[in-house]
């Protein structure tokens, strides 16, 4: 691959997404956000991801046409970063991003971490995070258990009516953040649409499904539930930057993503750098924004997302609207 053709494949990336019909969806995608979806029910948007069950394919530029695997293996570090040697060693890109649509109560479950997962899935385990788009009132989700839960009386119960009792209940709204470490037993409620950034894993053991008819997990959900999430509450956003009207927020940092929150006023501007250490991946949850680079602009607006490779340089994001947006990087082991 000669150079100038490398500078060309060095743009910010934005994809057509994957739908994913599972029966707790609805039809939110579109009637909230605005998105042409598939007719019935759709649950998820997989709106960055490169996994066997679903890849979304870059739809404009020199890339258009490509799965992002597909351009992993084409742009290699310069798509990842340096930090990212494992998923150059593995071709396996570090993060997938999605947007839940809850109208039903997902199912109770839970996720495996990496040496589990390795181990028994052959795939790393999954450690999450969601943000709170949508909430009807009265919404909640099931979040660690209850205090005075033991393994010994959950595994009593497991995988019949009585797995949703003794449970961690909270009352969620826009904006909340939920950190969801592998282990966590939690699950979506009605009424919720969140965005979600996980690791790269499709690995879920379901441990009550509400008497919908879908095989569950119970050995393995034993084996990897941690008892001592015990009333786990939101996340609280630690503000880094609030001076000018802009304000930086760090919701969670974990040895896989760290995403922060950014307020831009319409008008403002944020400058940022891809120094070739890590990928960006940002979205604009509310309002409108536009992205300058070497490459051509890129205007985002509420709910959408966009890749910056690792290579891409200095870049602008202008505030066309008032504008809330998400980044998400890979972060420096050193700093954790």
């Amino acid at each position: 691959m000669s150079d100038s053709i490398a500078d060309e494949m060095i743009y910010p990336l934005t994809f057509d997404p994957v739908f994913k019909d599972y029966p707790w969806g609805g039809r939110n995608l579109e009637t909230k956000l605005g998105r042409t979806i598939p007719e019935g029910v759709v649950a998820e948007s997989w709106d960055i991801a490169a996994h066997p069950n679903g890849s979304s394919v870059v739809n404009a530029g020199p890339l258009k046409g490509k799965t992002l695997p597909e351009v992993q293996a084409l742009l290699g570090e310069a798509l990842v970063g340096e930090r990212n040697h494992q998923a150059l060693k593995t071709g396996k890109f570090p993060l997938l991003i999605k947007i839940l649509d809850a109208n039903r109560w997902l199912s109770i479950q839970v996720h495996p971490d990496d040496a589990y997962g390795l181990a028994h899935e052959g795939e790393p385990g999954k450690t999450e995070m969601w943000v709170v788009l949508h909430a009807e009132p009265g919404a909640e989700l099931i979040y660690g258990f209850a205090p005075g839960m033991t393994r010994e009386q959950y595994a009593a119960v497991i995988g019949t009516e009585a797995s949703a009792e003794g449970l961690h209940r909270v009352p969620v709204q826009p904006g909340d953040v939920i950190f969801v470490p592998a282990g966590t037993i939690h699950a979506l409620g009605p009424g919720i649409m969140v965005a979600e950034i996980q690791q790269n894993s499709d690995t879920t053991y379901r441990i009550w499904d509400w008497g919908r008819p879908r095989p569950l997990h119970l050995e393995k959900a034993l084996e990897v539930l941690n008892f001592e999430q015990i009333a786990p509450g939101p996340a609280t956003p630690e503000t880094l930057v609030d001076e000018d009207g802009l304000r930086v927020e760090r919701l969670v940092r974990c040895p896989y993503f760290e995403t922060e929150r950014i307020m831009l006023p319409a008008g403002h501007e944020f400058y940022g750098l891809c120094d070739g250490s890590t990928f960006e991946i940002w979205a604009v949850l509310q309002g409108k924004a536009t992205f300058y680079s070497d490459a051509e602009p890129v205007t985002l607006k509420a709910v959408e997302w966009v890749l910056l490779p690792a290579a891409l340089g200095t870049y602008q994001i202008h505030a066309e609207e008032d504008a809330v947006l998400l980044r998400v990087t890979t972060p420096a082991p050193e700093t954790l």
